[in-house]
């Protein structure tokens, strides 16, 4: 198994899901359609389907596009266009050799759908997972059609993958979210290996893992005395308040 990222429009991510095997792949998210057409034809694999983590236009906007007519195209409602396979909740498809598995994550929007892939031949991948714009490297996604709650199951969620899961997000957001993590969290260590692999790297997908999320992303560390310090909540707030105090202050945050 193997998967590459496609930088579309300003910072937005496609990938190739590609099965080393059988030389088929998947494309997720591809909004660009010439420029992942011209990835899948460099690395000399056919396209044989489509997979959307949620409706909106920077993701699903390349579905419509009539060059693999027959091609299934997975997601979570029937607001993405061109849609052929619904999925759900712990719904699961095939790609050769690789295995995809439905996580709903409604909150962004709710037909978020991230998808945990592995390969059922070769073990050398460690798994990842497609998290559209739920999971951000240390980061999450902004609450537009749902609430703090949902955020806080749905990276909850994401958290009981294997610790070695990468993570494969939607934008290349992660340079603004490590220095807003700084400024709730700024003694955390983690935030130092981050802050390096931003310096080095212009492009940040697949680089992390949900192990390292759970050690950077304020977003997972609710429970953090210093994360609930710093997000300004009462003593015994619950982890939804947490979470909506953080948005809040991640929405206004021009740092």
């Amino acid at each position: 198994m193997k998967i590459v990222p496609v930088p579309v429009r300003q910072d937005n991510y496609a990938y190739l899901l590609i099965d080393e095997i059988s030389k088929k792949a998947a494309a997720v998210d591809p909004f660009d359609v010439d420029k992942v057409v011209a990835a899948a034809e460099n690395l000399g694999v056919q396209l044989v389907a489509g997979i959307t983590t949620h409706h909106h236009f920077d993701h699903s906007g390349g579905n419509k596009v009539s060059r693999f007519p027959g091609v299934p195209i997975y997601g979570g409602s029937d607001k993405i266009p061109a849609l052929t396979n619904l999925v759900k909740d712990q719904d699961e498809f095939t790609l050769g050799d690789i295995h995809v598995k439905c996580l709903a994550t409604p909150c962004h929007t709710q037909d978020s759908i991230c998808y945990h892939v592995t390969h059922a031949v070769n073990k050398g991948h460690p798994g990842g997972v497609f998290t559209g714009d739920t999971l951000f490297i240390a980061g999450c996604g902004r609450f537009f059609e749902g609430v703090g709650a949902e955020m806080d199951a749905a990276l909850s969620y994401l958290g009981t993958l294997p610790s070695s899961t990468i993570v494969y997000n939607g934008h290349e957001y992660t340079d603004g979210n490590v220095a807003f993590a700084k400024t709730i969290e700024p003694e955390n260590k983690a935030l130092a290996k981050l802050d390096e692999l931003v310096k080095n790297n212009k492009s940040t997908a697949g680089l992390t893992t949900i192990g390292e999320e759970k050690e950077w992303n304020v977003f997972m560390r609710l429970s953090n005395a210093t994360v609930r310090k710093s997000a300004e909540v009462s003593p015994d707030a619950s982890a939804s308040a947490v979470m909506d105090a953080l948005r809040e202050r991640k929405n206004n945050f021009r740092g």
